[in-house]
């Protein structure tokens, strides 16, 4: 029986990651109480959350029956690169804008042709993106290039 070595191995990674973050976290910064939540608290719960989740997809492929799926290197590449480039645009464009410089790179590969669906995408993560990082959780992160 070939067993579903994709979700295996994803799962694994997953728990794993999961797993070191959450005891990193737990042992290197202080977790705090629910009342008063430390800096370490957010990132352990993350961090064990992703583990539990990562072994909910890999227990079950043990036992599954899988078969070889080709890997999308095109649009893992999208994906992968616009995330760099976000991390190297951010301070120099601004979070609107690389944010979605990021989206309208990491569409590149769709199969789905044309710009307006693009353009409305990559509009719409901008504006999530700031709401939920500037306008919600009051992070310090430059708006706009102009705004450093």
């Amino acid at each position: 029986m070939q067993r579903d070595l994709h979700d295996l191995w994803g799962g694994a990674v997953l728990a794993l990651l999961g797993l070191a973050v959450a005891v990193h976290s737990a042992v290197s910064y202080d977790f705090g109480t629910l009342r008063q939540m430390g800096p370490g608290f957010f990132p352990t719960l993350l961090g064990a959350t992703l583990a539990v989740l990562g072994m909910i997809v890999a227990v079950p492929a043990w036992r599954r029956q899988g078969q070889a799926a080709p890997v999308a290197l095109p649009e893992a590449a999208a994906v992968l690169g616009s995330i760099v480039l976000f991390g190297l645009t951010l301070d120099w464009l601004g979070l609107v804008a690389a944010t979605a410089l990021t989206a309208m790179i990491a569409t590149l590969p769709s199969e789905r042709r044309g710009w307006r669906w693009r353009v409305v995408l990559a509009g719409a993560l901008a504006l999530l993106v700031w709401l939920v990082f500037s306008v919600g959780l009051q992070m310090t992160i430059p708006v706009w290039p102009w705004s450093r």
